[in-house]
């Protein structure tokens, strides 16, 4: 393997989802910010990070995102909702043989930048991680799955809101569901997913204990703009993203 081929990188496009919150029958990732598809802005940050690859997991109206999706976009099919985790599993096929490493990124968190998952992979590629998570920290952490450190400050693991205790849910520092991934470390351990938590789901998030129990190096890059990672799931949340950005998604 060559050095060359360890720092190619894919994106994976999490796009399944319907979003029941946002009302009617689009799809979540289809609705728009500043006059564009969710998913556009997503796909845009990928290409400009560098990805040479991008693959989008569609599932609801599958037919009507495909048909959004830019020239060159490969995608997968997840056909039952079944997490984050899943999604990621019914886009594996797309990444056989590949040497390199991924970002998975949620098609309704428009706001990412290029800049940041550049950050973000740089981390990645330095530190020689499995697995680096962007976190971020808000006052008001509401759902968000909390990360927690060992007493090292390294990444121990993360826990969902559902599955959190009390002591847990008091952590501020939450992962952003953006993640960098060596292709290889993410392949091998997505087949050993359970779906044994309190929603029954294949969590991606599993798959960073997966890698800590197995000795493997996750690194955090913590972003400094929590406007990016804000997601539009509900028509709120749109609005909210609307007006964090009035000149265009990532603009600085």
């Amino acid at each position: 393997m060559t050095n060359d081929a360890k720092s190619e990188w894919a994106a994976i496009v999490l796009a399944a989802g319907r979003g029941k919150r946002m009302g009617g029958d689009r799809a979540k990732v289809l609705h728009e910010v500043a006059g564009r598809p969710m998913i556009s802005w997503v796909i845009d940050a990928a290409r400009g990070a560098g990805a040479t690859k991008v693959i989008a997991v569609v599932g609801y109206a599958k037919e009507t995102v495909i048909a959004a999706l830019p020239e060159g976009v490969d995608h997968a099919v997840q056909e039952v909702p079944q997490g984050t985790g899943d999604a990621v599993r019914a886009a594996s096929a797309h990444l056989e043989g590949w040497r390199g490493n991924v970002w998975v990124l949620c098609g309704d968190v428009p706001g990412t930048s290029a800049g940041t998952l550049r950050g973000l992979a740089d981390l990645h590629e330095q530190s020689g991680a499995a697995a680096t998570l962007l976190t971020m920290e808000l006052e008001d952490p509401k759902r968000y799955g909390r990360v927690i450190r060992d007493g090292n400050g390294r990444v121990a693991r993360i826990v969902e809101f559902a599955d959190a205790t009390d002591d847990e849910r008091a952590v501020k520092e939450l992962n952003s569901g953006t993640y960098a991934f060596s292709a290889p470390d993410l392949l091998e351990a997505l087949p050993r997913l359970s779906n044994d938590n309190a929603q029954g789901e294949y969590y991606l998030t599993d798959v960073i204990g997966i890698m800590i129990a197995d000795g493997k190096t996750v690194a955090a890059h913590k972003t400094n703009d929590p406007r990016e990672c804000m997601g539009g799931d509900t028509p709120e949340a749109l609005a909210a993203i609307e007006s964090a950005w009035p000149a265009g998604c990532g603009e600085k």
